[in-house]
């Protein structure tokens, strides 16, 4: 017996296969430390609750627990078949050359228990030596990524019905071009830092222009991890607005996103926490929070330094972002 839960929203992803749309909430998976049992009861609870997007990648090592945990709804009856959920995962740079990405991909599956995903996405715009996943891929590793190969065999998954749609992850506005210039069939997703601290305005601009929908990761600026910070939690205008609509902070930081157009991915193991973020659909910001935090000042927080080195693909901060900083 399928739960009553949340309804969320949908957005509709263009180069869909199967016409899939995209709910606007996901819970992502990435967690340090990362504790098998605490994941497993997070995603069930997220499922009763209404979850219905779930967002892996090969190197976060939580597609094995969250391939079980569908299993196990899917057992429970939580939900009624597979077809209801909309899972994303992620190609790693070890294996963004032309030749590994689909079977990167069918390895992925294996993990997932699953025949299909719903969205793969390029993880970084960069390549490294094949072999390892580790997060801190070491600097003499890095590679320039071909990206018209790599993307060729993406379109390859896509058509050998792997996924229903592709994207991207951390691309510039510039890299997007790059890709565009080359696609058969254009990127339809970019997930990318953004918060109500960065807020990404001439990708997000950009993307509209292109048809491409961004993901927001980090909505809430990754509070607790090694590379996160309070500056979202603890903004003063946001905590204002949030006192005034009688909501918490990251509701306030959540419904602005979801108002720009943009879908996100959050994270938590914690119940509560799960059902706090998704209590954003029924009210809305007014015009004057919007112009309100539109003034918060900006700061990217991860400026993804591992991947800049003197003899890498690239040489500084500037030239991997695209000056977009």
């Amino acid at each position: 017996m399928e739960t009553q839960a949340t309804k969320i929203p949908q957005v509709k992803l263009r180069s869909s296969s199967g016409n899939r749309d995209m709910p606007v909430i996901g819970l992502g998976t990435a967690a340090d430390p990362f504790i098998e049992s605490a994941m497993r009861a997070a995603i069930l609870d997220a499922i009763s609750l209404g979850y219905r997007h779930f967002d892996t990648a090969a190197v976060y090592g939580s597609e094995k627990v969250l391939g079980e945990a569908i299993a196990e709804a899917l057992k429970l009856g939580l939900i009624g078949s597979r077809q209801q959920l909309f899972i994303t995962s992620k190609l790693w740079p070890t294996d963004a050359h032309s030749d590994l990405v689909v079977p990167a991909l069918n390895n992925s599956l294996r993990k997932l228990q699953l025949e299909y995903l719903d969205l793969y996405l390029i993880h970084e715009p960069i390549s490294s030596k094949p072999g390892k996943y580790e997060f801190q891929i070491p600097k003499e590793e890095l590679q320039p990524m071909d990206y018209k190969s790599v993307w060729a065999a993406m379109e390859e998954c896509q058509r050998l019905g792997l996924t229903k749609s592709i994207g991207v992850s951390n691309f510039s506005c510039k890299k997007l071009e790059t890709l565009f210039a080359s696609a058969t069939i254009p990127p339809s997703v970019n997930q990318v830092e953004l918060s109500p601290v960065w807020q990404q305005r001439k990708l997000i601009e950009f993307c509209k222009t292109h048809n491409v929908v961004v993901t927001a990761y980090s909505p809430l600026g990754a509070k607790g991890t090694n590379w996160g910070s309070n500056l979202v939690m603890d903004n003063q205008v946001l905590k204002e607005i949030a006192e005034k609509h009688g909501k918490t902070v990251a509701q306030v930081a959540l419904r602005w996103i979801i108002e720009q157009g943009i879908t996100l991915v959050v994270k938590s193991y914690k119940k509560e926490r799960l059902k706090e973020n998704m209590e954003i659909f029924e009210w809305e910001l007014s015009k004057e929070d919007k112009d309100k935090i539109s003034q918060i000042p900006q700061q990217r927080l991860r400026l993804k330094e591992e991947y800049v080195s003197h003899d890498g693909p690239f040489k500084s901060i500037e030239e991997l972002w695209d000056g977009e900083l």
